[in-house]
């Protein structure tokens, strides 16, 4: 599976329990400090903006407020994750990755207190489960997804008897109803797995993300990172997501996924002068190996599109694709992009079986299909 695939519905889980840990207002240990809960927020702050330095000294803070606590090796995989992203199946890092957020499965599942726990123990369990089916998922891993999101289910289920008491709920409720119907659209091979679970209502959940992104607590971000990526991967309406997309680059102008959805959002509606300005911008963050071959992508797509000088845009397009090759399943979604990028150009007679290779090897790459920058 590619991050097009599974990616955004097990993030934005794994964003919404986690936050939720520490928003919600009922019970528990860390719910009750509301010290604790705003230093925490920070810390969550500073590692979406990859400032891991800041998000290292909320760390050791925790360490010593709640040793013990499964919240804290959930934090360390959060670290540990957006640290080396993308985080790929031969990372050196895997292993302390999935260590600690098995261990907050086990803490959680274990270790609870007292029932005054229960919520904010379940929670941490499901964010950590979350992470790693977002790992698993992300790196077409599903010999690890499919075992674990069944046993994630049941778990999963007892948080809908919190809807009622925190508008935050909404946002999770909204992710079930769209995806339980949606997601198995878009992969065939998981309309099996979906008839296991009760079903859902795409309409029903798209106004759930709403009204989270416009009543909840802490989980405005997370709610409209989901409704950019269903308005602008399953809806295709690129003017709807821009919004959203825009609010997360401004809010954490470092974090290079959401930067890199942000200025793919705007090429879509050919507003190649923002898009540009964008990548013109310096930030640490641009060294990250995965967005610099995004950026090859997107300055290929620029030179095609805003300057017409083919011959550019298509030495682009073969460097994104190159430089991809490292990240796996995790790298074919632009890779898709660079290859449709590549069977638009040349016009020679001899170039026409090229091209069409090329727009063979996209679709086979690709599985939202309708993007293509062809427009």
């Amino acid at each position: 599976m590619k991050r097009s695939r599974f990616n955004r519905l097990n993030q934005v889980i794994f964003l919404f329990l986690l936050t939720l840990i520490f928003s919600f207002k009922t019970g528990g240990q860390i719910l009750k400090d509301a010290e604790t809960v705003t230093l925490i927020r920070q810390g969550i702050g500073h590692i979406y903006n990859f400032k891991f330095d800041e998000a290292e000294k909320v760390l050791d803070q925790l360490k010593v407020s709640y040793p013990g606590h499964p919240v804290i090796n959930l934090y360390k995989g959060m670290m540990i994750y957006w640290q080396n992203f993308p985080l790929i199946p031969s990372s050196a890092k895997r292993s302390a990755f999935e260590q600690e957020l098995y261990r907050s499965i086990e803490l959680s599942s274990r270790n609870i207190p007292s029932v005054d726990y229960e919520a904010e123990y379940l929670l941490a369990n499901l964010s950590a489960r979350g992470l790693l089916l977002l790992f698993y998922a992300d790196n077409g891993l599903s010999s690890e997804v499919i075992p674990l999101a069944a046993e994630t289910y049941r778990p999963l289920m007892q948080s809908f008897r919190y809807t009622s008491e925190c508008p935050d709920l909404y946002y999770f409720t909204g992710v079930y109803n769209y995806y339980r119907d949606a997601y198995p659209r878009v992969r065939p091979i998981y309309k099996a797995v979906a008839f296991l679970f009760p079903q859902g209502n795409m309409q029903l959940g798209l106004q759930q993300l709403e009204i989270c992104g416009k009543e909840a607590m802490a989980l405005q971000a997370e709610a409209y990172s989901i409704i950019s990526w269903i308005r602008m991967h399953f809806e295709n309406d690129y003017q709807k997501s821009l919004p959203y997309c825009k609010l997360l680059y401004e809010k954490y102008p470092d974090n290079v996924f959401f930067k890199s959805m942000y200025i793919k959002n705007l090429l879509l509606l050919k507003k190649y002068n923002e898009a540009e300005e964008i990548l013109g911008i310096e930030s640490e963050t641009d060294t990250n190996s995965f967005y610099k071959a995004l950026r090859s992508f997107f300055t290929g797509i620029i030179f095609e599109k805003k300057y017409r000088n083919f011959g550019n845009a298509g030495k682009f397009y073969h460097e994104a694709i190159d430089a991809l090759q490292p990240f796996g399943e995790y790298g074919k979604e632009y890779q898709a992009y660079a290859y449709f990028g590549l069977s638009r150009l040349g016009l020679k007679e001899d170039e026409k079986h090229q091209r069409r290779i090329y727009r063979r090897k996209a679709l086979e790459l690709s599985d939202f299909k309708k993007i293509t920058f062809d427009d």
